[in-house]
């Protein structure tokens, strides 16, 4: 026993001290440390120089890095942020999952790649799924989890997951397809079952549950309570036959709309980080060198192939919802890989002998690139869908798609100013606008962001604001002033580069989301640049002047003088 658990210290030590070099390494070469996790993986498993005693272990223990992972997004999850993309999440993630099995099947069964009808759908099944655990990661270190693509992805994602534990159900009915509508049947009814179960629990039994735990100001009592209640219901979603991912997603739910959910997402992040990184490396442990260089072709075949055609299935699918071709892009980019899930069904598919073990461990090093390939392909997407929207015939035809898809603009507007995004920052500049009777016109692409503005009948664009298509309709060059409120700082780039080509005169402010944004969009023609943070710190600071006994001109003199040199007197020193 004492020798069994100084192993898996080892092991365990061996992982996570192979995955912080990797990480590191692959930082220093600016790449996403997603990747670094990916080769320690592949160098210390048993492909690779086999430190490891006991790898299954340590596979079991990466389990817990996708539960805390999903749990961490339930818990981060906002019903009015996905209100915005949600004709999408449930109406595209639905197509985008059909499509790619009934092509996958299509081509497999027709090419002699699949022995079979059964076998070709199996396969299709498993190249639907995306992967939301490196997606999420990566979005993450990216800063873009609330960007519009972002919100898509991952909205896209969790229905994926969600329909993994209908799959599973599934699976066996292959080898008999009389029996795929009752296994289907029974699939559904468990997941109203459990959706049932968990809605009751989260109203009137896990809110009280986390108060008292809560009052007990106990945090090691708090963590424990909240990593039971993570793996507890991901357990039971097991034993219905379901993943164990839907059951960690639902749990981060049950307590994102009390008042201590940013409070447990802080205690569990560091365990989410800690064992993700187990994860990733455990799936680079699967990858076996030897396989891939002597399929290396059939291989990178395979991964073309899946990476171009679920992109081509992503791409009319987010451009069909009315969103802009840089969006439907990245998105197509960002979510054009086999998923990490798929692996539970590859595994299912070998035990079920739906597939042999040749064509299992081809698909685990397919799969396995898609995932490491995905993290570059994230990193490069925006300035891939920049290229591709500049190319004259490709844009002309593309952006008939792009329609706004509902407006409410008055023929004679003039002299106006455009908003760009009715977030906490547009709304406040609206008000001010509307107070003081300027005619004004709001772009967004939130649902419920535009009914309060139809609410209020405030004129309105709905659509993305980096949009040139969007941009006509708001009459820039019969617009006093654009105003930049975005959330994602390549949307404002964007956005700011298309105004000025329509409008080269226009009077731009901007929101900055970072120091160095602060002299890109100044350069770029913004006639104001504003630092949200270093704007509230001026706000203390003229009041501490006041309290200080400083004269009022002397205060304004002081202000102005950091505004007019772009807050460089302030910025923290590199």
């Amino acid at each position: 026993m004492a020798a069994s658990g100084h192993s898996l210290i080892v092991d365990f030590t061996t992982v996570l001290g192979a995955s912080a070099l990797g990480g590191y390494i692959a930082n220093k070469l600016r790449q996403p440390v997603l990747l670094g996790y990916l080769a320690s993986g592949l160098i210390v498993g048993p492909f690779g120089f086999k430190l490891l005693n006991d790898v299954n272990l340590i596979k079991s223990l990466a389990e817990f890095g996708v539960a805390f992972l999903l749990f961490a997004l339930g818990v981060e999850f906002s019903f009015a942020e996905v209100k915005r993309v949600k004709d999408i999440a449930i109406s595209g993630s639905l197509l985008q999952i059909a499509l790619t099995t009934i092509f996958v099947t299509l081509i497999t069964v027709a090419f002699g790649w699949a022995s079979g009808l059964p076998q070709g759908i199996f396969l299709g099944v498993v190249f639907s799924l995306s992967s939301t655990a490196v997606v999420l990661k990566t979005l993450t270190e990216k800063g873009e989890t609330y960007t519009v693509h972002g919100q898509i992805m991952l909205a896209i994602l969790i229905v994926q997951d969600l329909a993994l534990g209908i799959m599973l159900a599934i699976l066996p009915a292959l080898k008999q397809p009389e029996n795929i509508a009752p296994a289907l049947f029974l699939a559904v009814v468990k997941v109203i079952a459990f959706g049932a179960i968990a809605f009751i629990l989260s109203r009137w039994v896990v809110p009280g549950l986390i108060r008292n735990i809560a009052a007990t100001e106990s945090d090691e009592l708090f963590l424990i309570t909240i990593i039971a209640l993570c793996l507890g219901v991901a357990l039971i979603t097991a034993a219905l036959g379901l993943s164990i991912e839907m059951g960690a997603f639902v749990a981060g739910l049950m307590i994102s709309e009390i008042d201590y959910a940013d409070h447990a997402l802080a205690k569990v992040l560091p365990l989410r980080d800690t064992f993700a990184s187990l994860f990733f490396a455990s799936i680079g442990m699967l990858i076996d060198p030897t396989i891939l260089i002597n399929n290396f072709w059939l291989i990178l075949g395979l991964v073309t192939l899946i990476m171009v055609g679920k992109a081509a299935i992503v791409f009319p699918i987010v451009l069909k919802f009315g969103y802009s071709v840089r969006t439907a892009v990245i998105t197509a980019l960002g979510i054009n890989q086999i998923g990490e899930f798929s692996f539970v069904l590859e595994l299912t598919g070998l035990e079920l002998k739906l597939i042999s073990e040749e064509v299992y461990l081809l698909l685990l090093g397919t799969t396995a690139i898609t995932l490491v390939v995905t993290p570059i392909l994230l990193e490069r997407a925006p300035k891939l869908a920049d290229k591709l929207t500049q190319i004259p015939f490709i844009f002309k035809y593309l952006r008939r798609f792009e329609a706004p898809k509902s407006f409410s603009i008055p023929d004679t507007i003039n002299s106006h100013v455009v908003v760009a995004g009715y977030g906490r920052v547009g709304q406040v500049v609206v008000k001010i606008l509307q107070n003081q009777g300027y005619p004004l016109i709001v772009i967004d692409n939130c649902e419920p962001a535009i009914q309060r503005l139809r609410s209020k009948k405030i004129p309105y664009l709905f659509g993305d604001a980096d949009s040139e298509l969007v941009l006509e309709k708001a009459h820039l060059e019969k617009a006093k002033a654009l105003v930049i409120a975005l959330p994602d700082a390549a949307s404002t780039r964007i956005l700011l580069e298309h105004a000025l080509s329509i409008a080269p005169g226009l009077d731009i402010i901007a929101r900055s989301h970072s120091d160095k944004e602060i002299d890109i969009l100044t350069q770029m023609g913004a006639k104001e640049v504003v630092q949200p943070e270093f704007e509230a710190a001026l706000e203390l600071g003229t009041h501490l002047l006041k309290t200080l006994g400083a004269k009022e001109y002397q205060i304004y003199d002081i202000i102005n003088k950091i505004r007019i040199d772009k807050y460089l007197s302030i910025r923290p020193d590199r």
